[in-house]
């Protein structure tokens, strides 16, 4: 078996120069100038290292930018990889087993979302608590590597319960509105009708969009302690007259950025 989270750990090494990150940050569509935050950045592109996806989607930069944030030593991925590209579930595992190797601890994702309730406005930051997979696809299917973590990996507290409560701490000495709840996971790329809208509402989700899921639950097989927020970008099909659209979703994601990079400084600074 190839083992590319070796390969591209490797690949990062080199590029990295000494520098040895601590915590991973995913950013999400619109969310990518929360790496403009770090000091002393080395920006390493997607298309420089050997066999590594490229970002296909608009918001989505394609690079990782490696600096201090609030005293911590963080790498960024400007630009995620969904299903909906083409990309198999696996080729995310492997970037986040190669996050393993390199000696981070701990994950940080972000996306933008939609709400699947009207009292989760847009513009809203939402603390993700758990999650439900409705991609129908899962990172870990294929051989298992024991080597970075068990057959069957427990989800149980697949959103560190610390971390949250971090977060929820900070939020409030802070006074940065955070709101909570469920992320639900469809693979897209078509936004969802209002009967899904309804379904998953049912279903105990509060939010939905095309990402995230596969990069926690490889992270969790690894022993990563994830930390996740939402962006809501947009009422889901049902909930809002007008129609939905990518572009939408990029300019209240922007929006919100600024809520969002306040609280992730607030929280770097007392990891």
């Amino acid at each position: 078996m190839t083992d590319l989270s070796l390969f591209f750990a490797d690949q990062l090494t080199r590029r990295l120069g000494g520098f040895h990150p601590d915590i991973a940050l995913i950013l999400g569509s619109g969310l990518g100038r929360i790496a403009e935050q770090l000091q002393d950045p080395v920006i390493i592109k997607y298309a420089d290292i050997p066999d590594f996806p490229q970002s296909t989607v608009s918001g989505h930069t394609g690079q990782f930018a490696a600096g201090f944030f609030c005293g911590k030593k963080v790498l960024c991925m400007q630009g995620r990889f969904h299903l909906y590209e083409g990309w198999p579930p696996q080729i995310i595992r492997d970037i986040i087993h190669s996050f393993k190797r390199l000696g981070i601890s701990k994950l940080i994702v972000t996306n933008a979302a939609g709400s699947l309730r009207p009292s989760l406005k847009p513009g809203t930051v939402m603390l993700i608590n758990d999650h439900i997979n409705l991609s129908f696809a899962n990172p870990l299917i294929g051989p298992n590597n024991d080597e970075l973590g068990p057959r069957f990996p427990d989800m149980s507290n697949a959103y560190d319960r610390r971390l949250r409560n971090l977060a929820l701490q900070t939020a409030a000495e802070k006074n940065i509105p955070l709101d909570q709840g469920v992320y639900l996971m469809v693979s897209g790329p078509n936004f969802e009708t209002a009967a899904e809208v309804k379904a998953f509402g049912i279903l105990g989700a509060d939010a939905v969009g095309m990402s995230t899921v596969p990069e926690v639950i490889a992270a969790n097989h690894a022993g990563l302690a994830v930390l996740g927020f939402s962006v809501i970008t947009n009422l889901g099909t049902g909930l809002q007259q007008q129609a939905q659209s990518h572009t939408e979703t990029l300019t209240a994601a922007e929006a919100a950025a600024a809520n969002l990079t306040q609280l992730l400084s607030h929280i770097f600074e007392r990891l």
